[in-house]
């Protein structure tokens, strides 16, 4: 599995994601989720994050959907539909507006445990699961979409084409080149 985290750490590097960057975001600038340019597909700001975009009929971008499908698959258990939170872990669509890009893949990739007085929170680590690792810019631009209400509860029902560029990286992170 070290070889997996190895793979999945070079590939978010490629994709021009720095994961030593951190930082907190304390309001939702527009700035911060408006998608300034677009590559192969995907979305990302004027600081080279990850975003979504949903057109005006409601269309999505596919990592947006892909995000969905992933969500659903792995993290919906303990952060409930949506993102909209459990008894037993937050919202993720509230952290989403809150936390920073790059504390989201560090808590992702590594887990986090809080444990004290006021809390009793343990998020495992994924960074060895691929069906997480090889989606992890979906799943956030899934929970930041649903955090903003621009994509609404429920499975989306427009969605973009997958390009070639995302199938490609996809088989390459998973393997199945």
């Amino acid at each position: 599995m070290r070889n997996f985290k190895v793979l999945c750490a070079a590939f978010l590097v490629t994709s021009g994601i720095h994961i030593s960057q951190a930082g907190a975001e304390s309001t939702v600038d527009p700035a911060l989720i408006e998608a300034a340019y677009s590559e192969n597909g995907k979305y990302f700001t004027a600081d080279d994050i990850p975003t979504y975009k949903v057109q005006e009929d409601g269309t999505i971008d596919w990592p947006s959907y892909s995000g969905f499908r992933r969500y659903h698959s792995e993290c919906h258990v303990c952060h409930g539909p949506e993102g909209e939170g459990s008894t037993y872990a937050p919202a993720l669509k509230k952290s989403a507006l809150t936390m920073d890009y790059y504390d989201f893949i560090d808590v992702v990739t590594n887990g986090r445990t809080r444990i004290n007085a006021a809390e009793n929170s343990v998020m495992p680590a994924f960074g060895d699961n691929p069906n997480v690792m090889c989606y992890l810019n979906d799943i956030y631009v899934y929970v930041k979409a649903r955090g903003t209400d621009a994509v609404p509860r429920g499975r989306p029902r427009k969605k973009e084409a997958k390009t070639d560029a995302i199938r490609e990286e996809e088989n390459a992170c998973l393997g199945t080149n």
